[in-house]
């Protein structure tokens, strides 16, 4: 409703209003108006009122000399106060009254308010995140930690899609996501690790952790696989963790943050203080003290002042630019305005001459120079800035800067630069020595003519010969020449071979094929200083630091075991089998792949050697002696030439078939690649087999190299088809030639001389003499190592050990041809990608998003991935003991037979047996008598002395322990804490008190009076509101300043400083009243416990019984680390003997605490509500299976237990198991107890004596005013005097009924006090006529 509407309505009402009230019309009518000022409706609503009040009062043809009088309340949106507003209080004991009942309702508000919040704050929280299961189907953002592996888990084993996970780095980053929420950007949970997480929680308010933990990881420290470091510091953490060092470790750095959250149920929250809040205090103070002086000061001041603005308005406008001129020059607004009406208009200062605004507008303009605006004053002064000079001067400087520094950038232009450079160097370059180049160079070749790799080798360095005499731009006018010697595939004829080559004067040597060979010429090569280039020998222990004169131009086997290495890893097996050569390159591979399989923590279980001339009988009996092992993974590194015998020979014994592994090396694809025509039986051989290839990235010119080699096949030119050690035959050659052309062109000379430590002996015809030391030698061999080009192989370039950069394989699978599944390479690992590709990305590192491979066939035409592993055909089963528990059979159940058991432990172990890539025969067996519970330190040493295998249970993992037996991975927590019962604090009738202390309910109330002085001070003198008698205004002090507590003042101030002094009262008041309500609140949430058991401490300072579970470790772990004596241990053996312990207490022969395991305590919890967890857990333990020592079944077990947790089946089989009822999911925490008539009785006491107390004081004014009235009525005994006064006052004549006393109390004060003082003046009056008057007249006027 709008101003005209306010307007009508009152027209309404006043017409109205007189029609009603006929002739009689009183001076002064009051209407109220209740609404809430502060509000959109409210502000309109307000000014519309009053200017309607004003327009009816003004209007004389309406009400008729009746005036309205406006009384308006602010209603602050509240019920309440503007319920309250609506009715004004004017007597002071009702205004006490209300004061004390507004307070009682004030304390009533905050307690039903923090007993809610406490009620919502243990309750489950209002997300409809409730756990893992809700946030997958919510389809929304999720977020987690920057490098952590979370990431892949929710990726890889909760299916969770890349796109909805958001990363995150810092803690702040978590708040700012989790409060902007999954709509603005944000994510609708969180999921990291649990100690973040609670470090997360701690620190920042409003978040919470829901559901429960979904993985069962920990943290731990990493070591080399079988270091001896790994157990001797796992029995150092235990120790760490049984003797408290741990803990206070934990405290050091998580207590902080973090302790509140581990113990707040045993500390009850302190009062607020005063020290809390004076500095609110002493802002209110000065607010008020300023406010006093300001006004003192406007009292003396305010004349002259006034004075001078009334003159100031009178001058005329140069004078009032002269004034405005002293201001300040950074006073002067830096906004721009579109133009003075609209600085006048935002101003809205109409009164002030615009030439003022026009000047200061000026002003503005020379006072805001900054960079941005030398552009635009440019460009809008039309290409000038005449009204800016000094801009001008400094923009035209700038330019000028800009100028002079590009004309000096011109002069040194880069290209001058690159043209003076480049014509220098090529003046240098045509400066010569002179020296001529010789007309052919000779290199030597040594490999074995016939054999796969050497007739591959023959065609590629013939091809490389041809190609390279035929390009001018190598070895210009210079002809290479080739020497070939045939090492037959014999050390010692390779050896003879490698000296009638160093005879012909050869600078440099590609070969040998074989690395045994390569071992004796390399001594050769480095005596005489001529390098030595290998294609094929690929034993890692040829190795420069021995032989500097070696350079391998092949991948060393070092990289191809580790690409094995990954294989085995990749499918999970844990041991191998080598067959191999026994010879160097034989023995240097396996040696290669023990280290290269210790790394990914699995190892060679057996290595097969035979000789490198064996026949078929030796190898048929090595095939015998590796099919009695248990490993079915074999790894097979032999020559090309005598392979195949091995698969021949496994084939007719049956090891080709189902469950078997076959992992060839490269010399297989080799073997395969040189056969022109595949032949169909040989494939059959290797059917399942897996073979490495050296990867050759696809090329133009490798392309074009096949084809020539193809064309020598068809010709009959090649007797082999075109492998990879061709390849490198062929890019060899070429690095050699490579490197002499820049040999020569470097000014080098081929010179050789004699060596003098080679003489001919006594008729000796070795001719020793004839072999010579290459001079160049070292400077060829720089210039060789230097070597950076791309060939038919990939790069060709030397990293700083001497290997090609870059080594990478195929990985083929045979199956009626080479099939290819995958790659591998030291960059990238395995993938389905070319290594070249992902060369040109970042790293996997540690990440499994390129570790993958196609799909393989097995051995026996299956898809189905081999176990790799089985036990032996004479094995037996494992034995595994089990304890055979009297209680809590949750973990442990044992129904008929040790063959039928169940329980949490059992399923565990059983998920993780079935996750083994291997089949594991068990057997259990029950240890004890089942009447109660066996020793589990004794079940260990069981383990331990062989008497069993393993052991299966409830078995934590503790120090003693883990020093004679190997352990898996936690399965659970175990960590010990302390149970007692515990009953929530009884409530007081002055809890209401409890949040404040005394000195700041005193400081409050002296405040409260205070600024009621202080705003009586300001206001009284100009509000009439604040005026009347010396008693009124003393109960207006009062009553005003107590009001604003609740807000429901009805003065309104006018003063300027009384205004500024309420506004900072308010905001006093404000935080007063919150922080009453959220201490109340944290009162009522975290109560003390009535337990004298706090914690570790307070149980370990008194002399009460504790109980434990017999069996466990815990007495030990009291006695020995705790020092607790024996006398206070009493042993317990059921949930039900650990309630009626605690019920009977230590004073009535039970025990005052329980110290147990978690999952223990979780059970007791969950049955008995009535007890409590107190303190947090003082050991970090964990339960987890038992194994003999360097048992691998412990480590494959570890990471099935880490599989389980990651996908759920461990939580799954917990909850199966151990899942708690409500009671124990709610009642655990401490809950905040409902508020009772006994919390408050003593508030409503205190107001019922106040109210008392006012009625009383009301019935004695009340009876002192009747009693005077009386007085005065008495005294007038004439009856004449009476009818006049009956006729004055006719519903006061008589007084002597009950309903004329209750009528006079329903008269209004003020009428009552009208006519007693009427009443008094009468008498008065008439006394003075009988002093003055005769008798006779007085009985006259009485007749």
């Amino acid at each position: 409703m709008g101003c005209g509407g306010v307007l009508w309505f009152l027209l309404v009402l006043a017409t109205g209003f007189g029609v009603f009230a006929g002739a009689v019309r009183p001076a002064v009518v009051s209407i109220g108006a209740v609404l809430t000022y502060d509000s959109v409706i409210g502000r309109v609503a307000k000014v519309a009122i009053e200017a309607a009040v004003a327009d009816v009062n003004a209007n004389a043809s309406v009400l008729g000399g009746t005036r309205l009088n406006l009384v308006m309340r602010d209603a602050n949106c509240n019920v309440f106060l503007g319920s309250a507003a609506e009715e004004e209080i004017l007597s002071t004991l009702g205004r006490f009254v209300m004061m004390v009942w507004l307070f009682l309702l004030m304390v009533i508000t905050s307690s039903y308010t923090a007993s809610l919040t406490s009620f919502l704050t243990v309750q489950q929280l209002s997300s409809p995140i409730k756990g893992i299961d809700s946030l997958i189907a919510s389809n929304e953002p999720i977020g987690y930690q920057e490098g952590s592996f979370a990431r892949s888990y929710l990726v890889d084993g909760l299916n969770v899609r890349p796109s909805r996970l958001v990363s995150l780095g810092s803690p702040e980053a978590y708040k700012e996501a989790l409060e902007r929420g999954p709509k603005n950007g944000g994510v609708a949970a969180i999921v990291d690790e649990l100690p973040y997480v609670e470090l997360f929680v701690a620190k920042t308010s409003g978040f919470g952790i829901i559901g429960q933990s979904f993985t069962r990881n920990g943290w731990g420290f990493a070591f080399p696989r079988d270091s001896p470091l790994a157990i001797d510091m796992s029995t150092a953490m235990l120790k760490l963790s049984e003797n408290g060092e741990l803990q206070r470790i934990h405290k050091k750095w998580f207590c902080n943050a973090s302790c509140i959250v581990t113990s707040g149920i045993n500390s009850e929250p302190s009062q607020l203080h005063f020290s809390s809040f004076w500095g609110l205090f002493l802002v209110c103070g000065v607010a008020t003290v300023a406010s006093l002086v300001l006004f003192f000061l406007r009292l003396k001041v305010g004349a002259g002042f006034t004075g001078r603005i009334t003159s100031l308005q009178s001058q005329s406008d140069t004078e009032l630019i002269g004034f405005f001129d002293s201001i300040p020059s950074g006073l002067v607004s830096q906004r721009t305005y579109a133009s003075q009406d609209s600085l006048l208009d935002e101003v809205g200062c109409s009164f002030l001459p615009r030439a003022i605004f026009r000047y200061l507008q000026e002003r503005k303009q020379f006072f805001s120079c900054s960079p941005s605006l030398l552009i635009k004053g440019f460009s809008r002064s039309g290409g000038g800035m005449q009204s800016f000079p000094s801009q001008e001067r400094l923009f035209r400087g700038m330019l000028s800067h800009v100028a002079s520094k590009t004309m000096m950038a011109g002069m040194l232009s880069p290209l001058f630069v690159i043209w003076f450079l480049a014509g220098l160097g090529g003046a240098v370059g045509e400066i010569g020595d002179g020296t001529t180049e010789p007309g052919t160079v000779n290199v030597g070749a040594l490999f074995t003519f016939n054999s796969t790799i050497g007739r591959a080798a023959m065609v590629g360095i013939e091809l490389a010969i041809e190609d390279v005499n035929a390009d001018s731009t190598i070895l210009a006018g210079t002809r290479l020449n080739v020497i070939a010697q045939d090492t037959n595939c014999s050390g010692f004829v390779g050896t003879i071979e490698a000296l009638q080559l160093m005879e012909k004067k050869v600078v440099a040597v590609v070969g040998p094929q074989s690395s045994g060979i390569g071992h004796v010429i390399s001594h050769v090569v480095t005596e005489l200083h001529v390098p030595l280039l290998s294609f094929a020998a690929t034993d890692p222990t040829l190795s420069p630091l021995e032989h500097p004169y070696f350079i391998r131009t092949t991948h060393s086997d070092h990289f191809q075991m580790n690409a094995i290495a990954d294989l085995v890893e990749h499918f999970g097996w844990r041991e191998v089998t080598a067959i191999f050569v026994d010879d160097d390159y034989g023995r240097g591979g396996v040696i290669a792949l023990g280290d290269a399989l210790a790394e990914k923590r699995s190892r060679i279980s057996y290595k097969a050697g035979f000789p490198p001339n064996a026949g078929p009988t030796a190898i048929s009996d090595l095939l015998v002696r590796v099919n009695l092992m248990e490993s079915r993974v074999f790894v097979v590194h032999v020559n090309p030439d005598t392979g195949m015998n091995v698969f021949s020979l496994a084939k007719n014994m049956g090891m080709m078939a189902t469950g078997y592994v076959w992992i060839a090396t490269d010399w297989l694809a080799s073997t395969l690649d040189s056969v022109v025509q595949p032949d169909p039986s040989a494939m059959s051989l290797l059917q399942g087999a897996i073979v490495l290839r050296h990867h050759t990235p696809d090329s133009a010119p490798k392309r074009r190299f096949t084809a020539r080699w193809n064309a020598m096949l068809r010709a009959g030119n090649a007797s082999s088809g075109l492998n990879s050690y061709g390849l490198y035959a062929y890019d060899s050659l070429w690095a050699v030639a490579r490197a002499i052309d820049r040999f020569l062109s470097a000014g080098n000379t081929i010179n050789f001389s004699a060596d003098p430590r080679l003489h001919e002996a006594n008729g000796s015809t070795l001719h020793l003499s004839t072999l010579r030391i290459f001079d160049g030698g070292e400077s060829l061999l720089r210039q060789l190592l230097l070597t950076n080009f791309t060939g038919l192989t990939g790069q060709i370039e030397f990293d700083s050990e001497r290997n090609l950069i870059g080594p990478s394989y195929d990985i083929l699978n045979i199956g009626g041809g080479p099939r290819l599944i995958g790659y591998w390479s030291n960059y990238s690992g395995l993938s389905v990608t070319a290594p070249e590709i992902l060369h040109r990305q970042p790293p996997n590192g540690s990440t499994t998003r390129q570790q993958q491979l196609f799909g393989v066939v097995w051995p026996g035409e299956t898809t189905a991935q081999p176990r790799g592993w089985v036990f032996p055909n004479d094995g037996k089963p494992l034995r595994i003991g089990v304890p055979n528990r009297a209680s809590f059979r949750e973990f442990v159940t044992n129904n008929s037979n040790s063959d039928d058991l169940g329980g949490f432990c059992i399923d565990v172990f059983n998920a993780a047996i079935k996750l083994l890539p291997y089949p594991v025969p068990c057997s259990f067996v029950l240890i004890g008598d089942g009447s109660k519970n066996p020793n589990y330190d004794e079940i260990v040493n069981m383990v331990a002395r062989n008497e069993l295998d393993a052991a299966v249970g409830d078995i934590a993992i503790v120090r003693n322990r883990i020093k004679i037996v190997d352990f898996t991975q936690p399965y659970t927590e175990s960590g010990l804490v302390i149970v007692t019962r515990v009953r929530g604090s009884s409530s007081s009738a002055w809890a209401f008190l409890r949040p404040f202390t005394l000195e700041m309910w005193c400081a409050t109330g002296a405040f409260f009076l205070l600024v009621g002085a202080a705003v009586w001070i300001l206001e009284h003198r100009e509000n009439p509101e604040f005026r009347g008698t010396p008693k009124q205004q003393i109960a207006t002090m009062f009553w005003f300043s107590f009001s604003t507590m609740f807000f429901v003042h009805r003065e309104n101030t006018v003063s300027t400083l009384g205004r500024f002094l309420l506004i900072v009262w308010l905001f006093v008041v404000l935080i007063i009243n919150s922080s009453y309500t959220a201490s109340l609140t944290s009162i009522l949430t975290v109560q003390q416990l009535s337990s004298g058991i706090t914690g570790l401490d307070s149980l370990l300072s008194t002399s009460d019984p504790i109980g434990y579970q017999e069996g466990k470790f815990a007495r030990n772990y009291m006695i020995e680390e705790l020092n607790i004596p024996e006398s206070r241990l009493k042993p317990l053996n059921s949930p039900e003997e650990y309630a009626k312990a605690l019920e009977l207490g230590p004073k009535a022969g039970g025990v005052a605490a329980i110290v147990d395991e978690i999952p223990f305590v979780e059970i007791l919890l969950s049955a008995y509500c009535q007890f409590r967890i107190v303190g947090p857990a003082f050991t970090k333990n964990g339960w987890g299976f038992a194994f003999q020592r360097d048992s691998p079944l412990a480590v494959d077990l570890s990471t099935a237990i880490l599989t389980l947790s990651e996908n759920g089946d461990l939580q799954r089989i917990h909850d199966k198991w151990l899942s708690r009822s409500e009671c124990s999911s709610q009642d655990t925490d401490i809950e905040a107890s409902r508020l009772s008539l006994s919390s408050f009785w003593g508030l409503f006491l205190l107001c019922g004596i106040v109210c008392l107390l006012a009625l009383v004081g009301y019935i004695i004014k009340t009876c002192c005013q009747y009693s005077k009235f009386s007085s005065t009525e008495a005294d007038k005994s004439e009856e004449n005097v009476e009818v006049s006064t009956n006729q004055k006052d006719p519903k006061f004549g008589k007084l002597k009924s009950f309903k004329n006393l209750m009528h006079f109390v329903d008269t209004k004060e003020e009428e009552i006090d009208e006519v007693i003082k009427r009443r008094l003046s009468d008498k008065q009056q008439q006394q003075g006529a009988c002093t003055s008057d005769d008798g006779p007249s007085i009985v006259h006027q009485r007749q």
